[in-house]
């Protein structure tokens, strides 16, 4: 049976009282910028917040924040199986380590509030259809076949496992795990395969003022440097996308 057990509001008094200590000025962009306005801005819901925040930081190893925003995510109706998910596909952009080191907080947040095995995904579930889960098939099979020549094994394991299985699990809506994926690349620095994934993103629903709010985002989560170098790519994108 769930828990419903309220999670700590960000920032708590403590932590408040230890900005304060320190820097009032960060104290007061802190309460003034992420928490007054950013997380109430409308072009994205606070779930859609959620995502792509538990991305980043998954991508940049950030755990010492996570279990707030674990808590955030699970009390704005991201669910504990989509949860998972998550963790699961951005294993592959930010790497196992960083997943597992996820793994570690999310488990004691489980715990704590009454989620067990039955509301996690199946390991094996019917599958979506992979147009609807990779709508563009011709730029998948162009990768996995740049590929083949070079590195067979990792060719095997993109091509049969990221896209013909992690891509396609039904835990996670296609939309949901495009916006994952862009916001982990975003986070990460990673403007060489950003456009790929973006005009993915794109075809599958996200649009171009989600797309802005999720740079908006992820600044204040990964650092203005990362965002500011992922604006050329995803302008690029922008021009060769109808509307």
């Amino acid at each position: 049976m769930k828990n419903t057990m309220p999670s700590p509001n960000l920032p708590t008094p403590t932590t408040m009282d230890n900005l304060r200590a320190v820097s009032p000025v960060l104290a007061k962009y802190t309460e003034a910028m992420i928490v007054n306005d950013l997380w109430h801005r409308p072009g994205l819901s606070t779930r859609d917040r959620s995502i792509i925040t538990v991305s980043a930081l998954i991508m940049r190893n950030q755990t010492n924040s996570m279990p707030y925003y674990v808590n955030k995510s699970l009390d704005s109706g991201v669910t504990p199986g989509e949860l998972s998910e998550i963790i699961t596909h951005v294993a592959f952009y930010a790497g196992w380590p960083n997943a597992i080191a996820t793994v570690t907080v999310v488990k004691d947040i489980f715990a704590q509030r009454g989620i067990g095995a039955d509301q996690l995904p199946p390991v094996s579930p019917i599958l979506l259809p992979i147009e609807q889960a990779v709508p563009d098939e011709a730029t998948r099979a162009a990768i996995v076949n740049d590929l083949r020549p070079i590195c067979p094994g990792l060719m095997d394991y993109t091509d049969e496992v990221l896209y013909q299985e992690v891509w396609r699990r039904p835990g996670l809506a296609p939309r949901d795990r495009n916006l994952a994926t862009i916001s982990a690349l975003i986070a990460g620095g990673q403007t060489g395969a950003l456009a790929f994934y973006l005009n993915r993103a794109m075809v599958i629903g996200i649009t171009r003022a989600q797309v802005s709010e999720t740079l908006t985002q992820v600044a204040f989560y990964a650092g203005w440097p990362v965002v500011l170098s992922a604006v050329s790519t995803i302008n690029g994108v922008f021009n060769t996308q109808p509307g």
